[in-house]
C-alpha cells in the first residue's frame, strides 16, 4: 500500500518506520516546508499534523479521492464540515482522538464505568491528563473523548472545563510534563472512598501502529469511520 504522511514530526517518523516494517511504501512526507506534490500516488493518507493545517490536509485528500486517516486533535470545530465533504465526494474518512488499542479499550471501560457510577450521586467525577510539553491543544483529544462519554451518562452535567468547575461541569486537570507520551485518568471521589481508572502510554509506538492498522483497514472503503469500526467495538 502506498501511504502519504501528512505531518512529519516525531509521530510521523514512527508511523513511517512501522509502515515500512509492515511492507508499505511512503510516497509523500509532508511537513510545513513541503507541498502536496506526489499525493495523487497514494492509496491512503495518514494525517498527524497540527491543528492549523489538519483541515487543509483532510480537504485536499477528500477532494483528490484519497482515503484519509486523521489523528490530529484540536480542530474538531470543523469536523462536521469534513464529514459533509466526505459524503459529497463519496470518500473515506477516519478520525481518531487516539489510535492506541489500549486507549480504545479504555474508552469502552470508561463508558461502562460511567453508566454504573452515574447512579451513585455521592461520587464526584473528575479527570486528569498529562502530556509532553510540545503538545499544543489543551485538553487532549483523548481527554475530550473520555469526557464526552461520561457526559452522555450524566444528564446533570452539561460540559467539561479545565478551570474552576461549576456543579454541572466535569473538571479536567491538564498537566504538561517533559517526555510524557500520554496519561489519562478518571476519578470518582466520595467521602468514604476513591475509584480511579488510568491509561499510561509508555511511548508513541501504540499510537503509530494503530494509525497504520487503521489506514490498512480504510483502504478501498467509503464512508465515515472511527477506531470502533476498525476494532469491531461497535455494539
Amino acid at each position: 500500500m502506498k501511504i502519504a504522511l501528512l505531518g512529519y514530526g516525531k509521530m510521523g517518523k514512527v508511523i513511517e518506520r512501522i509502515a515500512l516494517e509492515r511492507g508499505h511504501e511512503i510516497v509523500l512526507k509532508k511537513s510545513s516546508a513541503t507541498t502536496f506534490e506526489g499525493i495523487e500516488n497514494a492509496d491512503v493518507a495518514i494525517d498527524f499534523s497540527i491543528p492549523d493545517v489538519a483541515v487543509e490536509n483532510i480537504t485536499t485528500c477528500l477532494e483528490k479521492g484519497i482515503p484519509v486517516v486523521s489523528g490530529t486533535t484540536g480542530w474538531l470545530d470543523e469536523y462536521q464540515k469534513m464529514v459533509d465533504l466526505c459524503r459529497e465526494k463519496n470518500g473515506a474518512f477516519l478520525y481518531g482522538s487516539n489510535f492506541s488499542l489500549g486507549v480504545n479499550l479504555f474508552f469502552e471501560l470508561n463508558n461502562y464505568l460511567a453508566q454504573m457510577m452515574s447512579k451513585f450521586k455521592e461520587y464526584n467525577v473528575s479527570m486528569e491528563e498529562i502530556h509532553h510539553t510540545q503538545k499544543l491543544d489543551k485538553p487532549s483529544g483523548t481527554a475530550i473523548s473520555l469526557a464526552k462519554d461520561i457526559l452522555k451518562n450524566y444528564p446533570e452535567k452539561k460540559d467539561w472545563t479545565i478551570e474552576n468547575p461549576s456543579k454541572d461541569e466535569i473538571f479536567i486537570d491538564v498537566k504538561r510534563i517533559e517526555n510524557v507520551p500520554g496519561t489519562h485518568s478518571v476519578f470518582y471521589n466520595s467521602d468514604v472512598d476513591f475509584i480511579e481508572i488510568k491509561h499510561v502510554a509508555h511511548n508513541r509506538e501504540g499510537f503509530a501502529l494503530g494509525a497504520v492498522i487503521a489506514a490498512e483497514w480504510l483502504h478501498n472503503k467509503t464512508g465515515i469511520f472511527s477506531m470502533k469500526d476498525v476494532l469491531n467495538l461497535n455494539k
